[in-house]
């Protein structure tokens, strides 16, 4: 299956798409992971990219359009997979229909104030890009695996959190109308528990094959 996965910045998209990825055996193609490796990598597409990212911005959609296109023609992907991250407008899924068929959007619901205290809570490593969270952190300021100092993201700071919802409510929400027009939308409240969430997950992909 085709999958995309909808929803505000920490929703969850990515790690219930590990999830089902996993159980399904089909790739998971982010485009955040492939943005961050060529930030990470130092790429003039990068340095651009990081630009955006850093104000919670979106990258241009030629940028974006362009990577997504190429990895869909990979051999790994002609069975199935799951779009994390992507279309965020309307024009990009405009775009997308013109070289994939989708056969299911899931979008995972989750308010506003939730997703605040989520995304500023987050702390990753730096060396091994391990994720943790302030809440479950219990004072701890280093990674548990390898002892460096962790970091917090600059797209997970407060102030930016709160731009990148105020960018995807004016920009990525109208895609919800979109796929519910097309008959593809898949309504999934995020609050539930991760588990719950995998679940009612697979019980809505069983559904439709």
């Amino acid at each position: 299956m085709n999958i995309i996965f909808l929803g505000p910045p920490g929703a969850g998209k990515g790690t219930q798409a590990q999830i089902v990825c996993q159980r399904l055996g089909i790739p998971q193609v982010s485009t955040g992971d492939m943005l961050r490796a060529a930030i990470a990598a130092g790429t003039e597409m990068g340095r651009k990219a990081k630009e955006y990212m850093d104000q919670g911005q979106l990258v241009p959609d030629e940028v974006v359009i362009g990577i997504v296109r190429d990895r869909l023609a990979d051999a790994d992907c002609q069975k199935g997979y799951i779009l994390d991250g992507f279309p965020r407008t309307v024009e990009q899924a405009k775009a997308l229909s013109t070289f994939a068929k989708i056969d299911v959007a899931i979008n995972l619901d989750v308010p506003d104030d939730v997703l605040v205290k989520r995304l500023s809570g987050r702390r990753v490593c730096p060396l091994c890009g391990a994720p943790y969270h302030v809440d479950r952190l219990n004072g701890e300021t280093v990674c548990r695996a390898d002892g460096t100092p962790l970091i917090q993201r600059d797209d997970d700071k407060a102030e930016t959190v709160l731009n990148r919802l105020a960018v995807y409510h004016q920009k990525t929400a109208p895609l919800i109308d979109h796929y519910r027009a097309e008959g593809l939308l898949k309504n999934i409240g995020g609050g539930l528990s991760l588990e719950e969430i995998s679940e009612e997950i697979f019980r809505t992909l069983e559904a439709i094959q």
